[in-house]
């Protein structure tokens, strides 16, 4: 078992940034093993893809975060990272974590509990 916890979500007013991390252990955990990903919902809409990143630390990110947001992890420190930059309104969500291992036989996918980040004036 994995467990993530997510932290650094707040209220920040638009056009400001926030860095959310997330911090995974586990009994025999190798972290570098595990791709690593942040999703987003809000109230009635689907968990969205922000950014996810790879085990060989390629990115990749969700169109409407593309330029604003980016993702990086420290293998050292089992821990992946979000900086968000320029926040708009429509940023606003709980945003998890989520952390994938996979192999020949199968998929295994952890979550996060999520951290709420609102952007508001």
């Amino acid at each position: 078992q994995v467990q993530l916890v997510e932290s650094g979500g707040g209220l920040v007013q638009p056009g400001r940034s926030l860095r959310l991390s997330c911090a995974a252990s586990g009994d025999g955990l190798i972290f570098n093993l595990y791709a690593m990903a942040w999703y987003r919902q809000t109230p009635g809409k689907q968990r969205e893809l922000v950014a996810s990143i790879t085990v060989g630390g390629y990115p990749n990110y969700g169109d409407s975060v593309k330029g604003r947001f980016i993702i990086s992890r420290d293998n050292d420190k089992n821990t992946v990272y979000l900086q968000m930059n320029s926040l708009k309104p429509e940023d606003t969500a709980d945003y998890y974590c989520n952390a994938e291992l996979h192999t020949v036989a199968r998929t295994d996918t952890y979550w996060g509990q999520g951290t709420q980040v609102t952007v508001s004036s």
